[in-house]
């Protein structure tokens, strides 16, 4: 078997699960370039003085977990059914409630979360679709709302190198965030973004980290993408990478007091 062989097997037999990338990242076969923000160290400062948290979209709760000290009350929704378990393993043994909503329904994605009004100190979001009129709902005035989002050029080369047919892009960026954010009766008191990419150095992290995003790549095998997977193949194999857009940008917002 030629090495190209054996990278299509490894994506095809690798069974990805929550949002873990280390078994790509820890031998440096994908590698994020580093941004002008960290989202735990924006995060941090306010989780002394937060008595109810909510992490929407936690995904297999890997990250949320790594947050010291957590609020008392810490609550994770998650709507990708195959992540709701991972989530509730790595969680709800540090006294975190896991609570499934409805991923498909929408947009507005996450219209209808199952909490009272004003019922949050704070919310996080990493990567997660939200309605602004729902987080303004169930967030106390002057409670910040957190969220680093995944802009819509991201990966937009790649989606070309596999199929440029139709292809469509949003204007998922922070300039529209913002101006959603306002009209829900929001204050921004931060906010960044950020193009800048991810560099693969073989075509078999690049199909596992392809396997994290089924909405994208819908029933994605490394047999059906073969003659795409050789193209950039060869292209590693003369550059030594390829590098995938990575669209980022950040927004710390804040609840305006009802007059």
């Amino acid at each position: 078997m030629d090495y190209f062989e054996y990278l299509l097997d490894e994506i095809d037999s690798y069974e990805f699960s929550g949002w873990d990338f280390s078994y790509i990242t820890g031998t440096g076969r994908m590698q994020e370039v580093p941004i002008r923000w960290n989202y735990y160290s924006k995060i941090n400062p306010y989780l002394c003085n937060a008595d109810r948290l909510l992490d929407l979209g936690t995904g297999g709760g890997e990250r949320l977990s790594k947050f010291t000290p957590l609020p008392k009350e810490t609550y994770a929704t998650e709507g990708y059914k195959p992540n709701v378990e991972i989530a509730k393993k790595t969680l709800e043994p540090l006294g975190i409630k896991v609570i499934e909503v409805d991923g498909k329904a929408g947009p507005p994605f996450n219209s209808n979360l199952p909490f009272e009004d004003n019922y949050f100190d704070l919310i996080i979001d990493r990567h997660e679709a939200y309605c602004p009129q729902e987080i303004n709902r169930i967030l106390k005035d002057d409670a910040h709302f957190i969220t680093q989002q995944v802009g819509s050029a991201t990966i937009m080369n790649l989606i070309q190198l596999f199929d440029n047919k139709g292809l469509e892009v949003s204007n998922w960026n922070l300039n529209y965030a913002e101006k959603e954010l306002l009209q829900a009766n929001f204050d921004i008191v931060s906010s960044m973004e950020e193009l800048s990419f991810i560099r693969f150095y073989d075509i078999g992290a690049l199909g596992i980290y392809i396997k994290a995003f089924p909405w994208v790549f819908p029933e994605f095998t490394a047999r059906k993408y073969e003659n795409e997977l050789l193209y950039i193949h060869k292209r590693i194999l003369n550059n030594g990478f390829i590098d995938v857009l990575y669209h980022l940008f950040f927004i710390d917002a804040v609840k305006r007091k009802k007059i």
